[in-house]
């Protein structure tokens, strides 16, 4: 192997009451794909704002091409070729594609910013990616999830990286998407260039990886470990301190989900361009899975649903009463409750405390005569979190300083304190590690056992066969199969789901 390109040795990191980092040893060399594995909280977070220049390092050396390196600033790692592409991509929606590229090292000349030779350079960039057709000059917010994530690794390239950490950068890709960021990160390494890829899909560091680092509670597990043949159990085994063995908690039998009273009923609804003529139940206490390919119209019924989108015809009825259609109101007040698919921007205030982000929606239980009573609305999100096992088990901790597991697990209390009784969830492990995972999969079975009625989305097709009960095949809008989960398997759902989907 030739010399590392980057090393780390020893790296500590410190913050008040935390250290984040506690001796991390890492080398990467050029032209390989390493990939960093590490439940949620094992520091990788902070080592790559290390690597970034955004934190400084208490202890600890990092070398760059041998030689003893300090990256004080996020513009003094740029200068020695490291570029980060963060999970939540840190791009300008209002500003172009090529503005996008070069933000902060404008094209100019005398002081002028020169917009012909920006956008030359702009397009020699996006060609060099395999995606010249992507306007130069089109507003990045109008951009698909997979197009913004080439022009921020333009970005990287505009500033000649020569080490790009990628910050789990699939998770919003649908499955053709996933293959052309893989011919893009071939390219990449085949021209000598370095990638540090973070992931917690084992499918995804098989495929890609070259070698693989190992972190636990902030320390270096394993290094360099072969990434195609270490075994899936050795690599949970580091990242957890434990053999994962069984994933996925024991489903009831069949026959006494069937006996269950139905809770929600959905007749016919449909909204032109999304879904069509979808009809289903879920009883109460059981898990239904709807699978399907990404813009199949899944998460779309989930908020028609919760009454965010308005059906165009067809009904919805909890309990035999029908819901008012476009109305979440309507919808809470029915006992069901959404934990969407960004929860950070769509379900979560980062900067407010557990305890306000769990009882947001239940603040009336808290009222006397007209004030919040903030002892008895401590008391309360203190047993929630508490009974869902959220770590740390203190409300008045910012939810920002969560891992992505527990977060969920915060959304989740919400819907508990206000005795939700169906529970909609959206891509409910997405960014959440291997151990992390196995917890809330126990939670959502713990919840349905309890009685609550669960419709779950996931672009995982063995997360929904290992989870749901019952499973809805969703294609192109339409449901193309129902059936219980024990009766399909991954093969079955992908053949039914990709049928056609070329045409």
């Amino acid at each position: 192997m030739s010399a590392p390109l980057l090393e780390m040795q020893g790296v500590v990191k410190e913050f008040p009451g935390v250290r984040a980092l506690d001796g991390v040893d890492l080398d990467v060399v050029a032209g390989e794909v390493h990939c960093l594995l590490g439940q949620n909280g094992a520091g990788k977070s902070t080592l790559i704002k290390v690597l970034a220049g955004a934190h400084q390092p208490d202890e600890g050396h990092i070398a760059w091409e041998g030689a003893p390196v300090t990256l004080p600033t996020p513009t003094a790692a740029m200068r020695h070729g490291i570029a980060t592409i963060y999970q939540e991509l840190d791009l300008a929606d209002g500003l172009t594609v090529a503005e996008n590229i070069y933000l902060g090292h404008e094209q100019s000349r005398l002081g002028f910013a020169q917009r012909s030779r920006m956008h030359d350079a702009a397009r020699q960039l996006m060609r060099r990616l395999g995606h010249p057709e992507i306007p130069v000059t089109r507003e990045v917010g109008a951009l698909s999830s997979a197009g913004k994530q080439l022009v921020s690794m333009a970005r990287a390239l505009s500033h000649d990286a020569r080490l790009i950490i990628m910050d789990e950068p699939s998770a919003v890709l649908a499955h053709d998407e996933v293959d052309n960021l893989f011919r893009v990160i071939g390219d990449l390494t085949a021209a000598g260039v370095a990638v540090v890829y973070i992931s917690h899909r084992m499918e995804e560091i098989r495929r890609i990886g070259d070698r693989v680092t190992v972190l636990k509670d902030g320390r270096t597990v394993a290094r360099g470990l072969p990434a195609r043949t270490t075994p899936t159990a050795e690599l949970v085994s580091l990242m957890t301190g434990r053999t994962v063995e069984y994933v996925f908690p024991p489903r009831p039998r069949t026959s006494e989900t069937q006996q269950r009273p139905a809770l929600l009923e959905v007749d016919g609804i449909s909204r032109p361009g999304e879904f069509q003529d979808v009809s289903f139940t879920v009883r109460a206490g059981e898990i239904v899975g709807l699978a399907g390919l990404v813009g199949s119209g899944r998460s779309e019924i989930l908020e028609t649903v919760y009454g965010a989108r308005r059906p165009a015809t067809g009904r919805i009825s909890v309990e035999g009463r029908a819901l008012r259609p476009g109305s979440i109101t309507a919808a809470v007040r029915a006992g069901i409750g959404l934990a969407p698919e960004e929860r950070k921007s769509q379900a979560l205030f980062l900067h407010s405390s557990i305890a306000h982000n769990v009882s947001m929606s239940s603040l009336r239980r808290f009222a006397r005569a007209g004030f919040l009573d903030r002892r008895a609305e401590l008391a309360a999100t203190t047993e929630a979190v508490r009974s869902l096992d959220l770590r740390p088990p203190d409300p008045t901790r910012p939810v920002r300083t969560l891992s992505g597991g527990n977060q969920q697990k915060a959304v989740v209390a919400r819907w508990l304190l206000k005795d939700c009784r169906l529970l909609l969830l959206d891509e409910p492990t997405r960014g959440v590690d291997v151990g992390a995972r196995a917890e809330l999969y126990t939670l959502i079975r713990r919840l349905a056992d309890s009685g609550v009625g669960v419709l779950l989305v996931s672009s995982e097709v063995p997360e929904v066969l290992g989870l749901a009960d019952r499973v809805l095949v969703m294609r192109e809008g339409r449901v193309v199969r129902e059936a219980d989960a024990v009766d399909l398997d991954e093969s079955k759902v992908l053949d039914l789901v990709m049928e056609g989907s070329s045409a």
